[in-house]
């Protein structure tokens, strides 16, 4: 599916507002360890704040929280976290994406709509259950206190879908009674997003 952005069109997700500011940075970054397809936290309360605060990865019973890749490399860039690998050495922003790349495919699309989600001020999580690549929920909502209210899948505007493709990515949705929206990253990584809807004639 190809598509170009359109002006003036209301956005399904809305911008952050200003009066709605980041909980306050911590002066010292938590120290995590890349460690396979994920990334573990140190034991401390700035770690686990990561997950109390903002439902960043899963807390694990030693203290310690697990983040995915894609949360990872979005504290990393945010310098909220100092990532070191199995030789204790730091890994730089770069060279955490080249990893990230080689476990996950379409990783870099994906991480473009989950920076920019969590940059509009909304938790997001994964939905590979859900058969979707994340779920979005609404402002102030944590996970486990209210359902997500969107199931969103990334795709680079050169891409294409098949309308089967379309039509299983819709199915998804309507039956996890979602909204669906298609994240559409461009050739400078701005997302735009298309909410799509079931019409019945």
């Amino acid at each position: 599916m190809t598509s170009k952005k359109k002006e003036a069109v209301e956005e399904p997700l809305p911008k952050k507002e200003e009066a709605q500011k980041e909980p306050r940075e911590h002066k010292e970054p938590v120290k995590a360890y890349f460690s396979k397809e994920r990334v573990l936290t140190e034991s401390s309360d700035n770690g686990r704040e990561f997950y109390n605060q903002s439902r960043y990865g899963e807390l694990l019973e030693d203290g310690r929280v697990q983040l995915s890749l894609i949360e990872a490399l979005y504290l990393l860039e945010k310098k909220r976290l100092i990532a070191y690998d199995s030789r204790n050495k730091i890994i730089d922003f770069q060279s955490f994406l080249k990893k990230a790349q080689k476990v996950e495919p379409n990783f870099w699309i994906r991480y473009c709509v989950y920076r920019d989600i969590r940059n509009r001020g909304y938790i997001i999580k994964t939905a590979l259950k859900f058969g979707a690549d994340f779920r979005i929920y609404d402002r102030g909502v944590k996970p486990g206190e209210d359902h997500a209210r969107w199931v969103v899948f990334p795709v680079h505007e050169g891409s294409t879908l098949t309308w089967y493709e379309f039509a299983a990515k819709n199915r998804v949705a309507h039956s996890t009674k979602k909204r669906l929206l298609i994240g559409i990253v461009d050739a400078e990584n701005d997302v735009t997003y298309y909410e799509i809807k079931w019409l019945r004639p």
